[in-house]
């Protein structure tokens, strides 16, 4: 004997029947009953329908007309000519009779809860006949049962109550004596002791299943539905949730309470008393393996089997110090609750008994507010106790497994992964059996958090970045490029799967939540919307996706004043722009402050060496406890480029412009040759070594003449360059003379900085700098006389973007 039931999606046209016809006829080699949900959407009509016509709203006619043309619609699809009229018949007569019953009601303009359990019932006792006809016309040896005759209920209307012992008897001497193989039977459906109609409430239809197959002592249950079994997570919301083979009752019911829709939890009761296992299968893909649920535990490596939410949760305070050491106050207040009907989903209490906080269903929040504060009008009054504190738009996270109290440390891995994410804990708490932990957050956050848990608890330690890219020029291009080929990489090897969300230049952004194909995103980016810097952060914040990353591969001052937004909403930055860290000083502490507050990596390595990992070698100085005393460098690899090329067979504006072409100067090059990117540099290793210095402190000695330095286009300066080019050619004749290179220096020293072009005589360190190579050299108290040295390529797009890449992959590393 075996029990499946079929859910709403799973009948909910002809071509899902046809389906549910070859499950059902592969499993009849025993007798089986099969329990069936209304049309998919028709439950739903029902109820508006009555709700119209109970408002004496005409348009209630409307509502009837639509199950009607459901129900024909199928019949005509699913049965022959020859064969309809019959059918057609019987159900436009029980539309006749649903008819008149809203009719009533559209009259009187009221309802009541036997005539809602009444005109409900339509749903299932519809398909049900409709379902059994056409398996009888298919050939299969099938009878249709009223569920009305099997199961006895109470008269609580809307969630009636069973009378096991008639129902079960009922139930089994209808199998024992039917003849026919197959009994198909609505959901949901049933009758109290007087013969009025009743229903089973929410997930009726499971239960119903559940009912039979205990009074049957079936072998098996099977709840067949539109998902492969129960998840690791919500699908929907958890792109990599995987099917669980195999789970306990009891965890099934913990995922079921908090959230998972495949099951309801009171279906498992009647079976979990019976020990009958059920298995939970997708009618669409029916080779899927889907989930068994029995009593025995799961494998003793697995700890955490699910995560789960709830949502539309309110948080209701109850606290004040007249609450301590009083007896009765926690029953005063859950008896309030009750006898006004409303269900509490999660409790927690200080240990002080200062408070009792619980959770309710947001829609009960403003009943239960009004409840609960008439009850304690007389503490309130005298201050004793403080008035309901509410809190709404919450949600309930839920770990749950059987083993996890025998692994220490679960707690405090879910809240620090959440905490790392900028999920805020509004209350926690653990069931006395230890197999769930449950956390209230914000309802905004629920898709991170799932995301987060999951990827912590289920992913082998694969963890998911995020990238929202702003920049797609020289550097910005060149960086989705080494994204593109090093991602099969990073999976295998460092755990880290990079995804790109939004991509944004001057004119157009775009963005897709599933992850911006890097093989074509120069043409979702041409048809995406136009660019704004408003709402591109709006998009970012309003996905709040976990392990987010903003990357400014920009130079542009209004790009930079956005990083605060970003990192207030615990989005790390990663830049290579530099006017955030080199604008005022109480600026740059505001941001590393932030991202210490939002657990938000603020990363710039590429601001002083472009891939060189000065930045990374002098914070690692600083945290093993070294002072800098003094620093000297080539910073500008540009500069170094124009240096190491220009001779007196050259010219000076020709090799500048080959640096400019080459992508070694920024697109303005002034800001190169006028020393003020080397400033910037300068002053964020000042900066980054423990010193408080402003741009103006540094001394800035520059070699360019004046007019050059005051153009105000690119053209109008290259023409400038030719105009001095006599005066260039000294400079270089005189260092030539002298035995020398031109280089332009960088130093720091006792707390003060300069910038400007010195004469480098054979045997320094800077003498052979070639190409567009920087130096740093490093004086500190371990390295007082031979300073640690940083040398290699220091400009250039391809070694910027492999620098802007090195720190994403260091925020995936923290």
């Amino acid at each position: 004997m075996k029990i499946l039931k079929f859910g709403g999606t799973s009948v909910a046209n002809d071509e899902n029947i046809k389906k549910v016809k070859s499950i059902v006829k592969n499993a009849s080699e025993v007798k089986i009953g099969v329990v069936v949900s209304a049309f998919g959407g028709v439950t739903d009509l029902l109820l508006e329908s009555l709700q119209l016509a109970s408002s004496q709203d005409i348009a209630y006619k409307n509502k009837l007309s639509k199950i009607e043309e459901r129900h024909f619609k199928v019949i005509k699809e699913l049965f022959p000519i020859n064969a309809q009229s019959g059918i057609l018949s019987k159900v436009k007569s029980e539309l006749n009779d649903l008819e008149t019953l809203l009719e009533g009601a559209f009259l009187i303009g009221e309802t009541t809860p036997r005539l809602s359990d009444k005109v409900v019932s339509y749903g299932e006792l519809l398909s049900s006949f409709v379902i059994s006809e056409y398996f009888i016309t298919e050939g299969l040896n099938t009878i249709l049962k009223d569920g009305r005759a099997l199961i006895i209920t109470d008269e609580n209307f809307g969630n009636a109550n069973i009378d096991f012992e008639l129902t079960n008897a009922n139930c089994s001497n209808h199998f024992a004596q039917v003849k026919e193989i197959i009994t198909v039977i609505p959901g949901f459906v049933s009758s109290s002791t007087l013969g009025n109609a009743t229903t089973l409430g929410r997930g009726g239809s499971d239960y119903t299943a559940a009912i039979l197959a205990a009074a049957t002592n079936a072998e098996v249950l099977e709840i067949w539905t539109d998902v492969s079994g129960m998840y690791t997570a919500n699908p929907k919301l958890v792109k990599q949730a995987k099917c669980v083979s195999h789970i306990s009752y009891e965890e099934a019911m913990e995922l079921s309470h908090f959230g998972a829709k495949v099951l309801y939890p009171p279906t498992i009761q009647p079976v979990l008393t019976k020990g009958i296992p059920i298995v939970i299968k997708n009618t669409f893909a029916p080779e899927e393996e889907g989930t068994l649920i029995t009593k025995s535990k799961n494998d003793k490596d697995k700890t955490v089997r699910g995560i789960s939410h709830v949502g539309n949760i309110t948080l209701l305070s109850l606290e004040g110090s007249g609450m301590v050491g009083i007896p009765g106050i926690s029953k005063r207040f859950f008896e309030t609750l009750s006898q006004e009907g409303i269900s509490v989903v999660m409790i927690t209490q200080a240990s002080s008994e200062h408070s009792i906080c619980v959770g309710i269903s947001d829609k009960d929040a403003e009943h239960a507010t009004i409840a609960v504060n008439t009850t304690f009008e007389y503490e309130i009054a005298s201050k004793k106790i403080k008035p309901l504190v509410v809190e709404g738009n919450l949600a309930i996270i839920a770990l749950v497994g059987d083993n996890m109290k025998s692994h220490q440390g679960l707690s405090g891995k879910m809240f620090s992964t959440l905490g790392k994410n900028n999920v805020n804990i509004r209350a926690i708490a653990q069931g006395a059996s230890e197999r769930n932990i449950s956390a209230v957050i914000r309802k905004d956050d629920v898709k991170k958090a799932l995301n987060t848990l999951h990827e912590a608890f289920f992913e082998e330690n694969i963890k998911q970045l995020n990238l929202f890219v702003m920049g797609v020029g020289n550097v910005g291009a060149r960086f989705l490029e080494q994204i593109k080929q090093q991602k099969k990489y990073l999976k295998a090897e460092l755990k880290l799967n990079i995804r790109v969300i939004g991509i944004s230049n001057s004119r157009t952004m775009t963005f897709n939540e599933d992850g911006i194909s890097l093989k074509n995103w120069e043409v979702e980016l041409v048809d995406g919307e136009k660019a704004n810097k408003t709402v591109f952060i709006e998009k970012v914040n309003k996905l709040n996706y976990r392990n987010s990353i903003f990357v400014d591969n920009t130079a542009n001052k209004e790009v930079s004043e956005t990083y605060t937004s970003y990192l207030k909403n615990s989005v790390s930055v990663v830049t290579c722009n530099k006017i955030a860290c080199s604008s005022d000083f109480a600026s740059y502490k505001e941001l590393k402050q932030l991202a210490k507050k939002y657990n938000a990596p603020f990363l710039f390595e590429t601001n002083v060496g472009a891939g060189l990992p000065i930045l990374d070698t002098l914070r690692h100085l600083i945290a093993s406890g070294d002072k800098i005393n003094k620093i000297q460098a080539v910073l500008s690899g540009s500069l170094n480029f124009v240096f190491n090329n220009f001779n007196s067979k050259t010219t000076f504006h020709d090799v500048v412009k080959q640096a400019q072409e080459e992508g070694y100067t920024e697109p303005d090059p002034t800001i190169d040759l006028s020393g003020i990117d080397v400033m910037r540099k300068i002053l964020i290793l000042a900066r980054e070594s423990g010193y408080e210095l402003e741009i103006e402190d540094i001394k800035n000695e520059p070699f360019l003449p004046e007019e050059s330095l005051n153009t105000n286009s690119n053209e109008a300066f290259f023409e400038s360059l030719k105009k001095y080019e006599e005066d260039f050619q000294e400079l270089y004749a005189d260092a030539a003379q002298k035995e020398s290179k031109l280089k332009y220096v960088a130093q720091f020293e006792n707390g003060k900085a300069s910038v400007g072009l010195q004469q480098i005589p054979k045997g320094h360190d800077f003498y052979n700098l070639e190409g567009s190579d920087n130096i740093v050299l490093f004086y500190t108290e371990r390295y007082p006389n031979q300073p640690l040295i940083i040398k290699g390529a220091g400009a250039g797009a391809e070694v910027t973007a492999s620098g802007i890449f090195a720190d994403i992959i260091r925020i995936g590393n923290f």
